[in-house]
This record gives structure tokens, sequence and C-alpha cells, in this order.
């Protein structure tokens, strides 16, 4: 335990030999006896347990160590720190202002003492800044004053000075020792913005500086300060004021700018602001100083000092961004203070200064001055609006004027505004109430007619009409004769603009009449219309009459649609007993109706011609065109490739005009439809309908009856198939080879549905009829008799073949030899027609009768008396008998195979390849003949 004190004294003796800076200059060591002991120590490093530890081993040094003043003193200074540390952590803990605790004796004492012994002390400095911070924890500000008053006084150069001026300044001011706390905060300036106190003493420099009165001097630290903090800042405004800097920053600023402007406002106001910022030019805050300012004289009621504040920043850079806002507060000032001729000699000053035309646009983008642009609108509004006001109320030719001017302003300058149109009303009633007629006319057809649709425009119309009435007074001669048509003019276009205006009056009626009369469809149209818009109406006549002009016109002007609509309106206004004129006016309508199918047909829209068209039947059940219209729906319903719909239209048609010239066509139409739209049974009927149509001619009926054919047979509709068919067969024996054709597709339906007899009747027909069909015969005809006699002689061989050679032989035989030539007999006349394919079949199967009957030979039934020497006989005998046929069938499929070389390899001639090498197979039974054969022929 006395090794590790020794030890630890050691260490602070080494510490405390250090110098403060950190720059450490090797000394000896003071206590001898610790030379040779091995334990290592780390020059600068103490080993602690804690702040009473460490406080108990620099106890324990200054008793050990009482021959060393610089190591005394040192560790009499780290001690008292030791000791303030503990008692301030105290403090903390316990959440006081001021102490008193034996730690903070201790401290106090130890200062004390330190610089009553060693005044020599180096680091008395320190040592006197320690003890004011002493006295501060404990409560004793005065004697911590009294204490840095003492450290300037003695160590002006100290490192620490500004920090203890800083702390000086602060306790003076708290003393309202002004002048003395202005010196303190002076000093910290003086010492540069390095130090860390630099802006909390411009700020307190201000202040003390402004306790003092010198108002003029607290200006510069105050500027100064606003220089450091918001220079590049976007002040904003409202909510968004300063909202860029954090919250104690913005507070700071804020309460910088007050004291500013309550100083200006001991100094003379916005004068002193003019004189102190012409040094200090392009401040960029500048605007904000004068708000400022004025804002205070505003919270104290002092309102033309306000507004002449912000005047006069408006006065001195009129282009700046915010320039047009102050003047806007120099407005709102006077409003507050009551005076109106002020508020208005504002507003002038804003539109003069501010107004599109002028220079603050050229320098200030317009897209980041909206809020500027609303406040000229706003402005000119009410410039204009109050001379209105003034001129109506005395009548006097200058407030007409200058109201009249304001208008005009707000046009140039806002033409495309919402409520532009409005204020050009406005412009011209001031203009006609001044009896400017002639302007006012100009203003009310511009307000009327030069912008889209406003509640004002049929107003402005019909204004500018009474305006070209009383000018027309003062005119005469020619001039008043232009005049006059200019006036008709513009009657005739507010007629056609606002129909609706009660003001337009029945004499429009007449005007329509005599435009229909000299074709001028277009402005009777507008006339007429006019004239039925009146509100409260006009009388029944004048509007059948009107009625009449704007139908007649729109359909002379090829308008349907309108005269449609129109004649609908004429029909409605006239008396439903009038028969004859209820009748014309519906053959109108019905034309009208279809002259908008054929016009929308003729433009390639046939939707809208199909819909037409159906419709004037709906319309005009009785109409003599309605039959047209509907063929014609149906027409353009084909054309757009509707084919239902256009299904639909025809069946009606037929339905509703059985006797029509368009019967027959309306059929074929119909097949038409049917077939495009996938009805064949239906399409079909109708094709039959077209065969036994009157009209039709022998081909077309023909044709018309091998279409049904087809039909039925893609719908499977057999029996239908062959009612047409053999009525084909009937009707047209001539060309043969349709004529045949339509037997072979009667001989694939008997096939398809398994009748044998008629299969077999139908084979005989189409052999029949080919071989009848004399000059008209062709290859297709044979062909097709070919393939029948073929297919009839196959029966003819299976009978052949069913019959066996049986004991007795004789009776057998000879059965069997009459059926091998009935066979022989059908084959050769299919072979006869000279069709390749049915020839190498006919004498494939041939061959197969001879093979056959000599096989058939061979396995005749033997004789059952005969013993084995006869019956060897018998047997030499049936091969003699045998062996000629079997040479005719090798002839037979030896013919067949011989036709190879010359481009026939059927199946019949395979096959016929195929016996000859069961029957020779030395010669055919070789796999590479046979494909060089193949080959050959391919």
């Amino acid at each position: 335990m006395k090794l590790c004190r020794f030890v630890s004294l050691a260490a602070l003796a080494l510490a405390l030999s250090a110098p403060a800076a950190g720059d450490r200059v090797k000394k000896k060591d003071t206590i001898k006896s610790l030379d040779k002991k091995t334990v290592e120590i780390r020059p600068g490093k103490v080993i602690l347990d804690g702040s009473e530890l460490a406080r108990d081993n620099y106890r324990a040094f200054l008793d050990l160590v009482t021959e060393d003043p610089e190591l005394r003193a040192e560790a009499m200074r780290r001690l008292g720190d030791l000791e303030l540390e503990a008692s301030e952590a105290e403090q903390l803990a316990s959440n006081i202002d001021s102490l008193e605790s034996m730690a903070y004796d201790n401290a106090v004492g130890l200062y004390q003492q330190l610089l009553e012994a060693y005044p020599d002390y180096r680091r008395n400095d320190t040592v006197l800044y320690q003890l004011a911070r002493a006295y501060e924890v404990g409560g004793r500000t005065d004697e911590a004053l009294e204490v840095l008053e003492e450290l300037v006084t003695d160590f002006p150069n100290t490192v620490l000075i500004d920090e203890v001026q800083f702390r000086r300044g602060e306790m003076l001011f708290l003393r309202k020792r002004y002048n003395e706390s202005e010196a303190a905060y002076q000093a910290v300036r003086d010492y540069g913005e390095e130090s860390r106190f630099y802006e909390q003493s411009l700020y307190k420099l201000g202040w003390s500086q402004f306790k003092l009165a010198w108002h003029e001097d607290s200006l510069d630290p105050f500027f100064e300060l606003l220089d450091r903090k918001i220079t590049g800042v976007d002040i904003g405004e409202g909510e968004q004021r300063l909202s860029s800097l954090p919250r104690a920053e913005r507070e700071l600023v804020e309460d910088t700018f007050r004291i500013l402007s309550i100083s200006f406002s001991y100094m003379g106001g916005a004068d002193s602001i003019d004189e102190f910022l012409q040094q200090r030019q392009n401040l960029a805050y500048s605007y904000a100083i004068y708000d400022n300012l004025g804002d205070l004289y505003l919270e104290k009621e002092r309102y033309v000092d306000a507004a002449e504040t912000y005047g006069a920043f408006v006065d001195q850079d009129p282009f700046h961004p915010k320039a047009p806002i102050l003047q806007v507060e120099v407005i709102n000032a006077y409003k507050e203070g009551g005076f109106p001729s002020l508020v208005l000699e504002g507003k002038k000053g804003f539109v003069e200064r501010y107004g599109i035309d002028g220079e603050f646009w050229v320098r200030n983008p317009a897209e980041e001055n909206q809020a500027v642009a609303s406040y000229l609108k706003a402005n000119l509004n009410d410039l204009a609006q109050y001379y209105h006001a003034e001129a109506q109320r005395d009548g006097k030719k200058s407030d007409y004027q200058e109201a009249a001017n304001w208008y005009r302003k707000y046009l140039a300058y806002f033409p495309g505004e919402p409520d532009t149109a409005n204020t050009n009303f406005l412009l011209a009633e001031i203009l006609f109430e001044s009896e400017d007629y002639r302007a006012a006319t100009d203003e009310y057809e511009r307000t009327a007619y030069g912008y889209m649709d406003h509640d004002k425009s049929a107003e402005a119309a019909y204004a500018s009409i009474l305006s070209y009435r009383e000018h027309e007074k003062s005119l005469a001669g020619a001039t008043k004769d232009e005049w006059h048509q200019k006036y008709l003019d513009s009657g005739l276009k507010f007629a056609d603009t606002y129909p609706e205006h009660p003001e337009s009056g029945a004499v429009l009626t007449t005007v329509a009449e005599d435009l229909f009369a000299r074709n001028q469809f277009d402005l009777a149209v507008a006339v007429g219309q006019a004239v039925i818009g009146k509100q409260p109406p006009v009388e029944t006549g004048l509007a059948r009459t009107a009625w009449t002009v704007i139908a007649h016109s729109h359909f002379d002007l090829l308008n349907f649609v309108e005269a449609e609509s129109a004649y609908y309106s004429l029909k409605s206004h006239t008396p439903a007993d009038d028969v004859v004129a209820v009748g014309e006016i519906n053959d109108r309508i019905a034309s009208s109706i279809y002259k908008q199918g054929e016009k929308a047909r003729d433009a390639g829209d046939l939707e809208a011609a199909v819909t037409h068209f159906t419709r004037l039947g709906q319309v005009v059940p009785n109409s003599d065109i309605r039959a047209t219209a509907e063929y014609d729906a149906a027409a353009a319903l084909i054309n757009l490739q509707a084919w239902d719909r256009a299904s639909g239209v025809l069946e009606n048609f037929r339905r509703d005009y059985p006797n029509s010239e368009f019967a027959d066509d309306v059929t074929s139409k119909l097949a038409v439809t049917y077939l495009e739209s996938g009805q064949s049974d239906q399409a079909a009927a109708e094709f039959e309908r077209i065969a036994m149509a009157e009209s039709s001619t022998g081909d077309v009926r023909r044709e018309a009856l091998w279409k049904a054919s087809d039909l039925y047979k893609q719908t499977g509709a057999l029996s239908s198939e062959q009612r047409v068919l053999n009525d084909i067969i009937l009707r047209y024996p001539s060309p043969i080879a349709e004529s045949i054709e339509a037997r072979n597709r009667l001989l694939e339906i008997a096939r398809q549905t398994g009748n044998e007899q008629e299969r077999v009747m139908r084979l005989q027909d189409l052999v029949q009829a080919d071989a009848t069909a004399g000059a008209e015969r062709n290859d297709r005809t044979r062909y097709l008799a070919a393939t029948a006699t073929l297919e009839l002689a196959d029966p003819v061989r299976q009978r052949f073949t069913a019959v066996e050679l049986t004991q007795p032989l004789a009776d057998s035989l000879k059965l069997k030899k009459s059926l091998m030539e009935d066979v022989i007999s059908a084959y050769t006349v299919a072979a006869d027609y000279g069709v390749a394919e049915v020839t190498t079949a006919a004498t494939f199967r041939l061959g197969e009768v001879y093979e056959q009957f000599s096989s058939d030979l061979m396995a005749s039934e033997r004789p059952l008396d005969l013993d084995a020497e006869a019956l060897e006989q018998y047997e030499l005998l049936l091969e003699e008998q045998a062996f000629p046929f079997e040479e005719e069938a090798i002839d037979l499929y030896k013919a067949n195979a011989d036709r190879a070389p010359d481009g026939v390899y059927d199946e019949w001639v395979q096959k016929s390849f195929e016996q000859l090498a069961g029957l020779m197979p030395g010669r055919y039974a070789k796999k590479e003949r046979s494909e060089d054969v193949v080959t050959a022929l391919y």
C-alpha cells in the first residue's frame, strides 16, 4: 500500500512538472529516493480512482513536497480545479444557482493561498479565472467580478482575455453598468472573429450602446451581426419568415431587427436609415430594415410615419423585388390610419411605378412576382371604380376621363384575365355615360364579341345597338348611311349571336323574310333564330313565319339536320286541323331526313346513313319515300358488312312491301346477308327463291340452284341438297358436265347415307348420262363414268369370288366360268374408258380374276373314289388346266407393270409388281429392281 502511494506521488510529480501547453520539458525527479524504483511511470499519465482519490493524492503531494515552489503551485492549482469541478457537479446535481460546500470552500481557499504564496506563478491568470468561476458558482458574483477586473488589469494579454472580457461584460450588463459592459464587449470584438464569443459580444455590445442611448453607435455591431446571420438568406414573409434559420438564431435575428427599428425611430426614422445605408451599399436585407421600422410605427399607430418609412425604401430602390410589397404597405398604413386621399395617391403611385409596361418588369421575372401583378390588378380596379362612382355622383368630365383611363390601363395590362371582359363593359359604360357614343360603340362591341361568352356579352351587344342609334343622331349624308349599314350589320350579328335577347324585336321577322327572298339564307336563319328566341316569346304568327324562313333556308343550304329540327318547330306552331299545311310539313320532314341519309352515305358515314334511312319510317310512317329509304338502309348495311342488321331490315322490307319493285333485289340481298352472316340454310332458301324468280335469267337461276346445293351441303342438309340437285338435273340437263356433277354428288350422298339401292341406281344413271352426252362428253365426264363403271364391276367380281369349285366339278366349273366372263366383261368396259387409274385398276382386277380362277382350280374338291395313281393323273390334269389362267394373270400384271416406265405408277401398278413377285420371284422379287423402277418413275 505504501508503494502504491509513492507511485501515485511520483506520477503527480511528473504530471505537475510538465508544461501546461502540452510541450513537456524533461526535468530531474524531485524525490531522489524514487530513482531506483522498478515501477514504470509514463509521463503525463496519472492513474486515479475518481475525483476524491485524485484530490487526496494532491493533498498528500502538497504535504510531502515542501521545497519546490513550481510543483507546489501547480499542485495547488490542479487541486483547486478538482475541488471546483466537484462543487460544480454538486451544484448541477442539486439544481441550485449557488452553493456552499467544503469542495467550494477548499477551491476558493486553494486559489487564494496560491495567489498569495506564489505571486509570480506563471499561470496565475488561469488561477484568477478559476477563482472568479468559483465565486460565481458560490453565488458571490461581486467578488467574481472583482477577480475578473484584477485579471484584466494584471494580465491584459492572457489567452483567456476574450472569455474574461465577455464574462465581465455579462456581469456588468446585469448590474446596468453599461459603460463598462460596452467596453468589455468591445474588447471581445477587438479580439477578433476567432473568438467563440464574437457574435454574442456583437449582440450585447449593441445592446449596451443602446442602453447608453448611443443609438448610432449601436447600429454598427447589430448590422455586423445581421451580416453574419442572414446574408444570402431569404427572409420571407409571414409564417415563412426566416424559416431557414434554427429557432435560436431566428429569435436572435428578430430581436436584432426590433432593436434596430427602435434605434432608428429614436434617430429620426426613415431618414436615419437612408443616411446609414448610404455607407453600406447593396445590403441584401435593406428592405427588411424599412419594413420592420414601418411595422413598429404601425404598432404605435403612427400611420403616416409607417407609410413614409415603407415609402422611403420604395423611393430609394423602386425596382427592388420587394419594393412593390412595401408600396402596398404604404397604402395599407394610410388605410388603417383613415387617410382616403393618401390611399388613393398611394394606389396611383403603385400603378405608375409597377405597370406591366414599366421598368420593374424588365428587371424582375413575371413568374416570380405574381403577387405584384395581383396587387396591380386590385389597385387598377379600385382606382377605376372610385372615379366611376365619383363621375356618376358629380358628373364631372374629368372624373369620367380618369375612370376611363384606369379601365384602359387594366385592359392593356391584363387582356386575358377572367374579369377583363367585365372591365371592358365598364369602360364602355363610362364612355356611354359621358356621351362619347362613338368610342362606347367600339367598346360595347369588343365586350360582346371579343371575348369568350360571359355574363355581360348579350347586354353589351344590345347596348352597342343603342350606342349606334345615339351616335347616328349626330351624323348626316353618306357618313350617316355608312354608319347605318354598320348598325344593321351589328343588329344582325346581335340577332345571330344573342337570339334570346328580349330586345331584338319583332322587326327582325320582316328582315328574315326579306333575306330569304334574296337567297341570303345564312342571314335569314340568323335573324329568324333571333325572332323565335325572344323571351317573352313573340306571337304565334311571327314565330310560324320565322320557323318557315329558318327551315326553308336550312334546307336550301343543305343543312338538313337543322332543317328537320326547324320543320318540327314549324309543325308545333301550325294548327293540327290545317291538313294541307301539316301534310306539306311532313313531306319536308321526310325529305330532310332522307337527305341527311344521302349526305352521310356520300360522305362515307354509312352508320349515320342507316340511322337516318331507318328512322324516316318511324318519324313519317306514311311517307311516299319510306320504302326507298329502308331499301337504301339495307344497302348501306350490306356495304358496312353488318349482315345480321341488314337481314333484319330486308326481312321487314319483304314483309311490309311484298309487291315492291325491289322485291327480287331484296331476295338477292338477303341471300348475300345470310351467306355472309353464316346463316347458310336461310341463304340457300333465298338462292332457291332467286332460281324461281321470273326476273332471273336462265344462267342466274341455274347458278342460284348450284349455290343453294353447295350451302345445303355445307350445313349437312342432305335431303334439301338432294332435292335441289334433282331439280338441277331435271331443269338443266345441259350443260352435261354440270348435270353429271350433280349426279356424282347424288352418288356421294347415297354412299354417305348407306342407301345401297340408291347408290347402284346413281352409278348406273351417271354411266348412262355420260354415254348419251355426245359432243358434250369430256375428260371429267368420262372419268366419273369410268370410276362408276369400275365400282359397278366390284359386285360382279365378288359374286365370282364367292363361288367355290366342288364336286361334281363340271357343274360348279360351268357356273364359275360364266361368272368369270361377266367379271371380264365388266372390267373390260371400265378399262375401255381409257382413264389411266381406272384402266390399271381394271387390269389388276382382271389379273386377280385369272389368278383366282387358277388358284380355285388347284384348290377344287377332289373326287373321293380315285386311287393314288388316278389321283396323281387328276392333279396333273388340273395343273394343265390351271396353268394357262395363271399365265393370263401374269400377262395382265405385266401389262400394268409395263406402264411404269411411261410414268404410270399408281397403287394398282404397285400391287401388280407385288403379285408378279409372288408368281415370278426370280424376275420380280428383287427389291433393287423395284427401287430402280420407282426411281425411274419419279
